[in-house]
């Protein structure tokens, strides 16, 4: 089964929390609280988010976090990314040299064209896309994807 970790999961909602107020700095607290989420979770959360660029942090009595830019502009690529690092079906499929049985393989290939597919999906989906309700019709709905050469 391919998921992403539970941190990158609470890094979307967190996220979605910040996009649903995107002129207001809210502390960690405040974020875990409208989150659902505990504090040292969100704490955890935001740092590899504002590393990555994807949210702002201001310090002081007043400080807290917002986002860095507009939800539109922050796509899913990026939040996985931030949390896990590159995107990888595989290992080969990203990095090459780290499998033993790399020079005969025929799979690599083909791993790297779906890893592409995946990674295309995600940069089509914005955080702005993640605040809206999927309508009834589309929750199960699939991307299509072509595997072929083109």
């Amino acid at each position: 089964m391919l998921r992403v970790t539970k941190l990158t999961d609470y890094a979307s909602v967190v996220l979605t929390v910040l996009a649903s107020t995107p002129d207001t700095v809210l502390s960690a607290t405040g974020l875990a609280e409208r989150a659902g989420l505990e504090p040292p979770t969100v704490a955890k959360v935001l740092k590899p988010l504002a590393q990555a660029g994807l949210v702002q942090a201001f310090r002081g009595a007043t400080g807290g976090y917002r986002l860095a830019r507009p939800a539109s502009e922050i796509s899913l690529v990026e939040i996985v990314e931030a949390m896990e690092g590159p995107l990888a079906m595989t290992e080969c499929s990203v990095h090459e040299g780290h499998c033993g049985i790399e020079h005969s393989c025929s799979a690599r290939a083909n791993w790297r064209r779906i890893n592409d597919v995946v990674a295309d999906a995600l940069r089509r989906v914005t955080l702005a896309d993640m605040t809206l309700p999927a309508p009834a019709a589309d929750a199960h709905r699939t991307i299509p994807v072509s595997l072929s050469a083109n």
